[in-house]
């Protein structure tokens, strides 16, 4: 059991050289949790995937490119469950009509909604005002 509130806010401007920061904080995360009983290695490795997938995806849906723009990344923890969002500006996407990757004839791209999905327990995209979230949930217990 998970005792202590972690929350985590990270925004950074719309560039690629982030990713390893925001992947690494993921990683910190798992490792430090109070309690948690499950393969801290294993989660370490999810989340900094989780994250770097995510994230990569809001920048690379960005509006326009704008160097000026950000994306938002928030990790709260409370008692059992983890909750990762990704806040972005760009155009959105239809989450439930991104196809599974073609495994027999992999291309670049197309791994990161398939990645999220299969190693966490909820995935959701949602339009709140003038930006898009991508709300992660995994739960500890």
């Amino acid at each position: 059991m998970c005792s202590s509130v972690i929350q985590v806010e990270v925004i950074i401007p719309t560039q690629t050289k982030y990713l390893d920061l925001i992947g690494s904080i993921g990683e910190h995360i798992a490792k430090e949790l109070d309690g948690y009983s499950g393969d801290r290695e294993a989660l370490a490795y999810h989340l900094n995937l989780v994250l770097t997938e995510a994230t990569v995806n809001a920048i690379k849906h960005a509006k326009f490119h704008d160097p000026k723009d950000t994306v938002r990344i928030t990790i709260y923890i409370r008692e059992n469950e983890l909750n990762i969002k990704v806040y972005d500006h760009g155009q959105g996407f239809d989450l439930e009509s991104v196809p599974l990757p073609d495994f027999d004839h992999p291309k670049e791209g197309g791994m990161g909604i398939f990645f999220i999905r299969t190693l966490m327990d909820s995935v959701t995209y949602t339009r709140q005002g003038d930006c898009n979230v991508l709300e992660i949930i995994k739960y500890l217990s």
